[in-house]
């Protein structure tokens, strides 16, 4: 990793190792079997208008996001896809539901009803999906009651169903009850023609539904496609992807401190020895993670250097006296390889007692995102 001279803290994104996953990806998924891309929250903080970019380019079927403003940017970007909201519309923001040809998610009876009166009065029809509640207790109708939603929706004229799917609550801590909850959704699917609908159930961490004779004819899948295995168990855990994002800082001071001395706000670190410890220029306002003062690492030359006392908001300290010859802008790495070590995200958010997909997102704007791997055909 060469030392980016222009910034204190960066991501690299590395959009080669991106396109990469996604073509094993989808040469593991059966076949006509759809990859929805869920790319809300930025891309799970790797930058939306770069990723969505790559995925269009690489033959994804449609894409998933969080919100009306998500889902307009990815419209403004390439009409075609079809682009699924997961998230309410709010009332004032449903307009760009028809001007963007936008895909919303029904919870409700009170969803279906305005939705389709916004159609009526803008001469429209309004694509939806149906989420079912099988066990999140989230969005979606609860399971017992679907099928009555189901039947009013497709009576309203001004709506058009096109996809029906479901969300699991422990994909990655109960199989047993990720298995109800999937009964749950095959009992509604059994009472209902599925013919041109899309029926998704599975994400990247419960890949379950790939094989054998089922009604499912999508996935939805997000961290898996950054590099990122959500949980060993999952059906496409053999698919051999690649890490996509890494994340660094600088060296900014190098000082020697006598044992004892205590270190960062609260005294949280007291020196067993004579040390000497590097200053990075990265803290709690980049995304370094609170939780991982006095229990986190960094490396530096290929080697573990601990982190020292609280991580502060605009800087770090770290323990580098084992090492020789750091200078002062030298990079450090937080997630990432140096020399035969390395960092994974997984790592990096087990140690601060988070998950991947927290890390990834909290990681901010502060933080430059710099994009390498140009496209390889």
């Amino acid at each position: 990793m060469s030392i980016n001279r222009q910034q204190r803290c960066w991501a690299e994104i590395d959009l080669a190792a991106f396109e990469r996953n996604l073509k094993g990806i989808q040469a593991a998924l059966p076949a006509k079997m759809r990859y929805v891309a869920v790319v809300k929250a930025d891309a799970y903080g790797h930058g939306m208008p770069q990723i969505v970019r790559r995925l269009m380019q690489s033959g994804v079927d449609a894409f998933a996001v969080a919100n009306i403003k998500e889902a307009a940017d990815i419209r403004h970007m390439g009409v075609g896809w079809p682009i699924l909201i997961l998230s309410p519309v709010l009332p004032e923001e449903a307009a760009r539901l028809i001007e963007d040809d936008l895909t919303p998610t029904i919870s409700t009876q009170a969803e279906a009803n305005w939705l389709n009166e916004l159609a009526r009065q803008k001469r429209a029809q309004l694509k939806v999906h149906l989420k079912i509640d099988t066990g999140m207790g989230r969005l979606g109708v609860w399971h017992e009651q679907a099928t009555e939603l189901l039947h009013t929706i497709q009576q309203l004229p001004h709506l058009k169903l096109e996809g029906i799917y479901t969300h699991f609550s422990s994909a990655d801590s109960e199989p047993s009850f990720t298995r109800l909850q999937r009964e749950r959704l095959l009992r509604v699917l059994e009472t209902i023609p599925k013919e041109g609908l899309l029926i998704h159930a599975d994400n990247s961490a419960s890949l379950r539904s790939l094989s054998g004779t089922n009604p499912f004819n999508a996935v939805r899948i997000g961290l898996l496609q950054f590099g990122v295995p959500p949980y060993p168990q999952s059906a496409l855990g053999h698919v051999p992807v690649e890490p996509v994002f890494s994340f660094y800082t600088r060296v900014g001071l190098i000082k020697d401190l006598p044992a004892a001395t205590d270190i960062s706000y609260g005294r949280t670190h007291q020196l067993a020895r004579d040390s000497r410890i590097a200053v990075l220029t990265a803290g709690y306002a980049d995304g370094i993670p609170l939780a991982l003062s006095n229990t986190g690492a960094v490396l530096i030359h290929g080697q573990r250097c601990p982190i020292l006392g609280r991580v502060t908001m605009d800087q770090t300290i770290v323990d580098i006296t084992p090492l020789v010859n750091v200078e002062p802008g030298e990079t450090a790495v937080l997630i990432g390889s140096s020399g035969a070590e390395e960092i994974t995200v997984t790592e990096f958010s087990q140690t601060a007692g988070s998950i991947p997909w927290e890390s990834l997102c909290s990681i901010t704007k502060r933080v430059t995102r710099v994009y390498v791997g140009s496209r390889e055909i």
